[in-house]
C-alpha cells in the first residue's frame, strides 16, 4: 500500500508541477507567427532570398560600363653605349636616370555581346523570382512542421488525460479489492493482480508525461523560443478535423500554385535562357572603351629634359568570334539541359499526382476509421459501465473487470490516433495543394 501512496504522491507532484510553472497560451495562428517571426531556419532563408534580390541588377548582367582610375610611378637607371654608323664614333654614359609618371580614367562599355547581356540580365530576375518561391517552398514546409507538431502536442495531452483516467480507474478497482479482501470477499491474488495493474497504469502515465515534454520542447524550438522548457497552453483541446476537402479541387490548385512545380517551371526557363547565352557567341560583339590621362616624363639624357601629356582617348571595338572549340560541345549540352529540365518538371507533377492520389486515399480511409472508432468507443463506455456494476456486486472476475477496462482505453487510443493520422493527411494534402497557408487565418 505504500508503494501505492508513494505513486499517487509522484504523479501528483508531477501535475502540480506542471500548472504551477507559468505558461503561454497559444492558438495555432500564434504558434505559427511567432514561428515565421522568429524560427532560425526562416530567417536564414529569408537572408539567402535577399541575396538573389541584390544579384539581379543592371551591372552584374553587364549592361553598366566600367570605370577604373589609375595612377603609377615607373623610374629607370641605365648605362647607355650608343656608336655612330657614320663615324664609328662611340659615346658612353653611366647612370641615365629617366621617370614617368602617369595618371588616368578609362572606361570599358560592352554594347552588344550577342544579346549574352539582356539574357543575363532576365535570368537575374528569373533568379531573384526563384530566392522568393525558395522561401515560399521553406515557408509552407515550416507551416506544415509547425501545424503537425501543434496537433502532436495535443494528441500528447489528450493521451495523458486518458492515461490520467486510467490511473483513476485503476485506482478504484483497487480500493474496492483492497475493501472486500480485508473482509474476506476477495483473495489476496485478486488483491496482487489490481495492485499490479494500478502501478502498471501509473508507470504509463508517468512514461507520457516524457512524451508530452519532448512535443512541447519541439514547438518551443520551431516557434524560436529561447526557452525551450516554456509551458505552453494551447487553446484547442481536440483535434479538429476537416472532412470537406475535394480531390479534383486539390489536384487544379496543385497544377496551378504548388510551389515546387512552379519552380520546375522556372528550372526550365533558366535552362532555356542558358541555351540562348551559349548561341549568344554566333553573334559578334561591340565594345567601346575610352579614357582621360595625363603622363608625365623626365628624362637625363635627350633633347627634351622633361615632357608632359594630357588628353583624351577613346576607341570602338567590333570583333567576331570565329572559333573556340567548345561552342558546339556547349550547345548541345544545353540542349540537354533543356530537355532535362522538362523531362524533371513531368516527373514532378507525376510524383505529385501520386502523392495525392496516396494521401487522399489515406485521408479517406481515415475519415471512415474515425467514424467507426466513435461508435466503437461509444459500445466500449457502455460495456465498461456493465462490467463495473457486475464487478461490484461480484458477478465479475478481476481479469474480466481488467479486459473490460483495456477495450475502454484502446478505443480512445485508437480514436486519438484516428483523429491525429488524418489531421497530418490534411496537413499533406494542403501543402501540396498549396493551399498550407489557410492554418495562418
Amino acid at each position: 500500500m505504500k508503494q501505492i501512496v508513494l505513486s499517487i504522491i509522484f504523479i501528483a507532484g508531477i501535475a502540480l508541477n506542471l500548472y504551477a510553472q507559468p505558461a503561454a497560451t497559444y492558438t495555432l495562428k500564434s504558434c505559427l507567427e511567432e514561428g515565421l517571426l522568429n524560427n532560425y531556419s526562416i530567417r536564414i532563408t529569408h537572408q539567402e532570398e535577399q541575396i538573389s534580390k541584390n544579384n539581379a541588377t543592371l551591372a552584374n548582367a553587364g549592361y553598366l560600363p566600367t570605370i577604373d582610375l589609375t595612377g603609377g610611378y615607373q623610374a629607370s637607371i641605365e648605362n647607355t653605349r650608343n656608336t655612330l654608323r657614320s663615324t664609328g664614333e662611340t659615346s658612353k654614359l653611366k647612370g641615365v636616370f629617366d621617370q614617368t609618371v602617369d595618371l588616368g580614367i578609362d572606361l570599358n562599355w560592352t554594347i552588344f555581346d550577342g544579346f549574352n547581356i539582356s539574357t543575363t540580365y532576365k535570368q537575374l530576375k528569373l533568379l531573384r523570382e526563384q530566392g522568393e518561391m525558395n522561401t515560399r517552398i521553406a515557408l509552407e514546409d515550416f507551416i506544415a512542421t509547425l501545424t503537425a507538431e501543434y496537433y502532436n502536442y495535443i494528441q500528447q495531452k489528450i493521451r495523458m488525460k486518458n492515461f490520467l483516467y486510467a490511473v483513476k480507474l485503476s485506482k478504484e478497482r483497487l480500493r474496492i479489492v483492497e475493501a472486500r479482501y480485508h473482509i474476506g470477499s476477495f483473495s489476496r491474488l485478486d488483491y496482487q493482480q489490481a495492485k499490479v495493474d494500478f502501478n502498471a497504469d501509473s508507470a504509463q502515465y508517468m512514461k507520457q508525461q516524457e512524451a508530452l515534454h519532448t512535443s512541447r520542447i519541439t514547438l518551443n524550438e520551431l516557434m524560436g523560443n529561447e526557452n525551450v522548457d516554456q509551458f505552453i497552453i494551447v487553446h484547442d483541446s481536440v483535434i479538429d478535423v476537416n472532412a470537406t476537402l475535394n480531390f479534383d479541387e486539390l489536384w487544379n490548385a496543385t497544377l496551378a500554385v504548388n510551389s515546387s512545380l512552379l519552380k520546375a517551371d522556372q528550372n526550365t526557363i533558366l535552362a532555356q535562357m542558358d541555351y540562348k547565352i551559349v548561341n549568344s557567341r554566333n553573334y559578334p560583339y561591340l565594345r567601346l572603351n575610352a579614357g582621360y590621362g595625363y603622363t608625365f616624363n623626365k628624362y637625363d639624357v635627350n633633347n627634351y629634359s622633361k615632357q608632359s601629356n594630357l588628353g583624351f582617348s577613346g576607341g570602338v571595338t567590333i570583333g567576331f568570334n570565329i572559333f573556340d572549340g567548345n561552342r558546339r560541345r556547349e550547345r548541345q549540352n544545353a540542349k540537354i539541359a533543356v530537355k532535362t529540365a522538362r523531362l524533371q518538371r513531368d516527373q514532378l507533377e507525376l510524383q505529385l499526382r501520386s502523392d495525392l492520389s496516396n494521401l487522399w486515399q489515406s485521408y479517406r480511409n481515415n475519415l471512415e476509421m474515425l467514424n467507426l472508432e466513435r461508435q466503437n468507443l461509444i459500445a466500449a463506455k457502455d460495456n465498461y459501465e456493465i462490467a463495473m456494476e457486475r464487478y461490484m456486486l461480484g458477478d465479475l472476475s478481476g481479469i474480466e473487470m481488467r479486459e473490460a477496462q483495456k477495450s475502454l482505453l484502446d478505443a480512445e487510443e485508437r480514436i486519438l490516433t484516428a483523429e491525429y493520422d488524418t489531421k497530418i493527411c490534411e496537413i499533406s494534402l494542403l501543402q501540396i495543394s498549396g493551399k498550407i497557408s489557410l492554418y495562418l487565418e
